[in-house]
């Protein structure tokens, strides 16, 4: 189990994690999302020992983690980190990368272990292509099988698919997030990408002025975000007041609604002017203006710009927000 205690953290006398605390259990995927700059890089860099903290520990079980100051090299056997600068060999081949630290004493299951991999990654056919000579992408899918070839206890991943194009990150999450669990590693996957996490991390904790200012199992934090910062690391959110919707309702209390809860009706409900629809593939996403506050919603067809339209939304999300968000909150 990872146990990270009350950990403060500064750049130049410039504060960017105070106070951090959490656990991690055997097995257990956790993400770490926030805005740019907001320390998970700096978190992850923390854990392995790269960074040393002003105040506060980490331990792994038992055994105290330490960072530069009292270790000449950093990281613990147990532990990997993928950053994202990646630590490949440039001049050899990508199998040699990936079966580096691999004993050639057990030339059968070191050549198992690699084929594995590649597989994972899906990049069987360029296994006897030189580093150097891959996209950035690939090379970012090199430094993943490289990182979990000797099958650490802890994975510590930042940003692992940034340089990824997009038609392969979806196949190539599975495949790295199903062999994690397969595996029963403990991972920290610090992201800004909802994508990333919300189909696999088991919890998730949000960093904001150098805090934790959520820790929850992701999906629960999805349903019940608490707050507009929180809801838009998942996707488009609207902060709504509730009495436009329910006249019945506390006027003082807000809601938070996803673009995707709105149901677009003709007759009643929230009326929106139209400002532009954005088409996504699936649905348009449409910009809109209530008594001159912002609001996107979905659409299943594109809406003309200035035209009205009123938007709807279920009493079980009315609800369920009411039940979690503070009155008059700012977020």
């Amino acid at each position: 189990m990872l146990k990270v205690k009350q950990v403060s953290f500064a750049y130049n006398k410039i504060a960017v994690l105070e106070d951090i605390s959490f656990e991690l259990k055997k097995g257990e995927h956790l993400a770490v999302m926030g805005e740019s700059g907001c320390g998970k890089s700096t978190l992850l860099k923390i854990i392995y020992g790269l960074l040393q903290t002003q105040e506060g520990e980490i331990r792994w079980g038992n055994r105290k983690v330490r960072g530069p100051l009292y270790k000449l090299l950093p990281g613990e056997q147990f532990m990997k980190y993928l950053s994202q600068e990646f630590d490949l060999m440039p001049y050899t081949t990508v199998e040699e990368n990936i079966s580096e630290f691999l004993s050639v004493f057990y030339p059968e299951e070191l050549k198992s272990r690699t084929d594995e991999l590649l597989r994972m990654i899906e990049l069987e056919a360029f296994a006897k292509q030189k580093v150097k000579n891959l996209s950035g992408g690939q090379q970012q899918r090199v430094a993943l099988a490289r990182v979990l070839a000797q099958k650490p206890e802890l994975l510590l991943l930042d940003e692992p698919f940034s340089h990824i194009d997009n038609f392969r990150k979806n196949n190539l999450r599975r495949n790295l997030f199903d062999y994690i669990q397969r595996e029963g590693i403990s991972c920290i996957t610090a992201t800004h990408d909802q994508h990333d996490v919300l189909p696999f991390a088991d919890r998730v904790i949000v960093l904001r002025d150098r805090q934790i200012i959520a820790d929850s199992p992701i999906l629960e934090l999805y349903d019940k975000p608490g707050n507009l910062y929180i809801a838009s690391l998942f996707g488009e959110a609207n902060r709504i007041p509730i009495q436009i919707m329910k006249s019945y309702a506390d006027t003082r209390r807000t809601i938070i609604v996803y673009a995707n809860e709105f149901k677009v009706a003709f007759r009643s409900g929230l009326r929106v002017e139209v400002k532009k629809s954005y088409p996504m593939g699936s649905h348009f996403l449409v910009r809109g203006d209530y008594e001159g506050h912002l609001v996107h919603f979905h659409s299943e067809r594109a809406l003309t710009p200035g035209s009205q339209v009123f938007l709807n939304i279920s009493l079980e999300t009315i609800n369920k927000r009411l039940h979690t968000q503070k009155p008059e909150s700012d977020e």
